[in-house]
C-alpha cells in the first residue's frame, strides 16, 4: 500500500532506535536535538516519498522490459525454490549489486555529488540514515534490485529481504553499542559502517557493502579496527538545509579527479 507519510519508518526510528541510542550509546553525550535534526527529519518524510514515486516508475518499467526479454523458464525455476532459500539469494545478490553501486558513487565524480549528501552526516544515528538524495537512493536500488526482478524471484522473499535491509540500515547507522562477535566479518555492523562514514584517511573508500561485510573482505575494501571513529562527515561544504542538499549535486562545481589535477599542473608548467 502506498503511504504519503511513512508512519512505520517514523515509529521504528523514534519508538525503538532513539530510546536504544540513549540507553546503550556508542558515543556518550549525544544531544537528542542535534545539528541538522530538522533536515534529517525532512529526509525521512519527504525524500522517502520522492523515492517511492521514482521507484514505482522504475519497477513498472522493469516489469515490462523483463516480460519481453527474459525467458519465463528462468523465473519459474527460481520461484520453485523454498522461500527461505530465495530470501538468502535475494539478500546476497542485491547486496553485491549494492556494493557495485555504492563503490561507483564514490569513484565517479558526478555521482559523488549526490552521495556526498549522505556522507555529510557529522553525527551518525538512526534518523541520519535517511539523509540520502532521492536520485542517489534510486540509483542504488535500481542497481541492486534489477537482477532480482530479472531472475523472477517470488514476492515474499523480496519483501522479507527488504524488511531485513530496512532494519539493518538503521542499525548500522545508529548510535547503539552492540557487538556482533565473529559475525562482524560476515554481516555489516555499526562498527563496520561507522568506519565507512569516518572522516579519516585510512577509512576513505572502505566498507561499501550494505548488509554483508564479507563482500568487502572478498574485494579487499574492508577496514574495521576495534575502536570506533571519532570524526565523521566530509570536508566538502554540503549545505545543512534540506532544499540546499537537494540542489547541491546540480549547483556544486565538479570535484577534480587525478587526471584533471595533472593536466592543470602541466598547463601551468607550460605557461611558465
Amino acid at each position: 500500500m502506498f503511504e504519503i507519510i511513512d508512519l512505520k519508518a517514523i515509529l521504528i526510528v523514534f519508538m525503538i532506535f532513539v530510546p536504544l541510542e540513549h540507553l546503550v550509546p556508542l558515543h556518550e553525550g549525544r544531544r537528542y536535538l542535534r545539528r541538522a535534526f530538522v533536515t534529517d527529519l525532512l529526509h525521512l518524510l519527504v525524500t522517502g516519498l520522492l523515492f517511492k514515486i521514482g521507484f514505482l516508475i522504475f519497477v513498472g518499467a522493469c516489469i515490462m522490459a523483463i516480460n519481453s526479454a527474459v525467458p519465463s523458464i528462468i523465473g519459474e525455476t527460481v520461484r520453485a525454490q523454498p522461500i527461505w532459500l530465495q530470501t538468502i539469494e535475494v539478500i546476497v545478490i542485491s547486496d553485491v549489486g549494492f556494493y557495485v553501486a555504492h563503490r561507483t558513487l564514490h569513484s565517479v565524480p558526478f555521482l559523488w555529488r549526490f552521495h556526498a549528501i549522505h556522507h555529510s552526516i557529522g553525527e551518525l544515528d538512526a534518523l541520519a540514515a535517511h539523509r540520502v538524495h532521492p536520485l542517489d537512493q534510486l540509483f542504488v536500488k535500481a542497481t541492486s534490485l534489477l537482477p532480482i526482478y530479472a531472475l523472477g524471484f517470488s514476492v515474499w522473499p523480496i519483501i522479507i529481504a527488504g524488511l531485513i535491509y530496512q532494519w539493518q540500515a538503521l542499525l548500522i547507522h545508529s548510535n547503539i553499542r552492540i557487538g556482533f562477535g565473529p559475525f562482524k566479518w560476515v554481516v555489516a555492523s555499526p562498527l563496520f559502517h561507522h568506519w565507512h562514514h569516518a572522516n579519516e584517511p585510512a577509512a576513505i573508500d572502505k566498507n561499501f557493502a550494505g548488509q554483508l561485510s564479507i563482500i568487502d573482505a572478498i574485494f579487499g575494501t574492508m577496514y574495521m579496527p576495534e575502536v570506533m571513529p571519532t570524526k565523521y562527515g566530509t570536508d566538502e561544504p554540503v549545505p545543512d538545509a534540506y532544499l540546499g542538499q537537494l540542489a547541491y549535486p546540480f549547483t556544486t562545481p565538479k570535484r577534480p579527479i587525478a587526471s584533471d589535477l595533472q593536466m592543470a599542473e602541466l598547463n601551468h608548467d607550460q605557461s611558465n
